[in-house]
């Protein structure tokens, strides 16, 4: 460091620049510090838009501010929450621009089995206060699902003991999704394995299951940590298909468990819930059968018993047919004389009503009809002329009063009249456009002069805080990030400056959002 000689009488200790302080200060910390475990508890958990995670580490004494970076918050196996004991990696260092000093943490751990069983707990209250566990949200089991869709590991035991357990009871067809069954690949991977076999279409090339098996083997809390993860709990809550989960041993319980439509205790279990036996159902197929054959044998035969009692008491068929032909015979008999008696009649009647039938009668009718039809026809004749008449002379006196020349002048007029009209229409409308324009035209000058745009152009600015205009001095020091607009656009300063009257003050701890 340089030293800067003091030119007051009487003083001989050396002067430092602020930078020269606050690097040396940097370098003894992260120097003393290079890379460090911290156990504490988790503070205030603040993500910023651009993707870093702000959180303070404390104890019932002391706290440490800490910082994620972005690339690596999206790496971690475990999100940090408020409340949650944790042991962080990382490295001590310093921000000089608020004077404090803070840890870079690199990864972040739950600290032991209570840590994590607490935030299981978290955990479980917030999905089952939307419902997610409700058992009426649960789907049935098909009773002999066609496709059978597995997410699970590949290599492991468990598939092998679906797959023998699926061949003895019912053999059906399997998809393998394969994941990661632990570590920080697990729960994104089954999360898509999930939303992947929903996403397949009904008759497509691959194709859909009816039913869904996420299983893994046994292990500790921590091996099965990606079954507890929330993306997972809510993928499986919102699966359209029924979903079983058999995650660890029947003494295990993941979230996935509760939000699944059914939970098996083993992966083989979970087999035994999909598929009936075969063996069986052909089983009780047979004795169906049976029953069936047994029952239809004694259905006839009790109808048939019926069908002859009921004979028994019916009258043999040539006694009902008896009386029916006796009478039938004695119609027979009584018929010929009938028909001859109906012919005299008919005839006597239609003699009767031919007698007063005459032709010269006839004739007479009909000459007087025609003499009647004849005076008519004159009188219509005559009616109809003096119609014509009279219509004739109307006409020719409208047609009297219809002079040529007249109708030329008054057309002639009305079309100066209009033409007249028109040009005056057309001054008016130019004059009221033109109006209209110049009010709109002061009324733009006196926008663009009102708004805040020209207010930039003459060197003010705009001081911005979630796109809202801050305009005091107390909203300012409560936002957690302010944007500076100018006439030529905006940007965010990268320290909020201080009034120099402040430097005798404590510094302040200042806004996270700044890097």
């Amino acid at each position: 460091m340089d030293l800067i000689e003091d030119d007051a009488p009487g003083r001989n200790e050396p002067e430092f620049t602020v930078s020269e302080i606050s690097g040396a200060v940097k370098r003894t910390i992260e120097g003393e510090f290079g890379r460090v475990r911290v156990k504490g508890e988790c503070g205030r958990v603040m993500i910023a838009r651009s993707g870093h995670v702000y959180l303070d580490l404390k104890d019932d004494r002391a706290v440490l501010s800490s910082v994620i970076w972005k690339g690596q918050a999206a790496r971690l196996a475990v999100q940090p929450e408020e409340g949650m004991e944790v042991v962080a990696v990382g490295r001590l260092t310093t921000f000089p621009g608020q004077s404090r000093y803070q840890m870079v943490i690199e990864d972040i751990r739950p600290a032991g089995v209570g840590a994590l069983m607490a935030m299981l707990e978290k955990r479980k209250k917030v999905l089952e206060a939307e419902g997610l566990f409700a058992a009426e949200r649960k789907k049935p089991i098909p009773f002999l699902p066609d496709v059978i869709g597995v997410v699970t590991s590949p290599q492991g035991a468990v598939i092998r003991d679906i797959l023998h357990r699926l061949r003895d009871r019912f053999p059906r067809k399997v998809l393998i999704w394969p994941v990661a069954v632990q570590g920080e690949a697990c729960a994104p991977q089954v999360t898509a394995a999930i939303q992947g076999f929903n996403a397949l279409e009904q008759g497509g090339a691959v194709p859909r299951p009816d039913l869904i098996i996420v299983a893994r083997g046994g292990g500790s809390i921590e091996d099965l940590w990606g079954f507890n993860e929330e993306n997972v709990a809510r993928a499986a809550a919102a699966s359209e298909i029924p979903l079983i989960s058999a995650v660890g041993h029947e003494t295990d319980t993941t979230l996935i468990d509760y939000v699944s439509d059914r939970r098996a205790p083993t992966p083989t279990a979970a087999a035994e819930m999909a598929v009936p036996v075969r063996l069986e159902l052909l089983s009780t197929l047979d004795s169906y059968d049976s029953r069936l054959t047994r029952a239809l044998a004694t259905m006839i035969q009790n109808k048939g018993q019926r069908l002859r009692d009921m004979a028994r008491a019916l009258p043999r068929p040539d006694e009902l047919t008896q009386n029916a032909a006796q009478r039938l015979d004695a119609a027979a008999v009584r018929l010929p004389t009938a028909l001859r008696a109906a012919t005299q009649t008919r005839r006597v009647a239609l003699e009767r009503a031919a007698a007063p039938l005459r032709p010269n009668l006839l004739r007479q009718k009909t000459s007087q009809m025609a003499d009647r039809l004849s005076r008519i026809s004159d009188g219509l004749n005559r009616a109809l002329t003096t119609r014509v008449e009279r219509e004739h002379g109307r006409l020719d006196r409208m047609s009297a009063g219809l002079v040529p020349h007249r109708l030329r002048q008054d057309l002639a007029s009305q079309a100066d009249r209009m033409a007249r009209t028109n040009r005056a229409f057309n001054a008016a409308a130019r004059a009221q456009l033109n109006t209209w324009t110049r009010d709109l035209t002061r009324l733009d000058q006196l926008r663009e002069t009102l708004g805040y745009q020209a207010t930039l152009d003459r060197g003010y600015a705009v001081i911005w805080s979630d796109e809202k205009v801050v305009t005091t001095k107390k909203a300012a020091k409560a936002a957690k990030a302010l944007e500076i607009q100018f006439k030529d656009g905006r940007f965010t300063p990268t320290t909020i400056p201080r009034k120099a009257k402040a430097a005798s003050k404590p510094p302040s701890q200042g806004s996270l959002f700044d890097e």
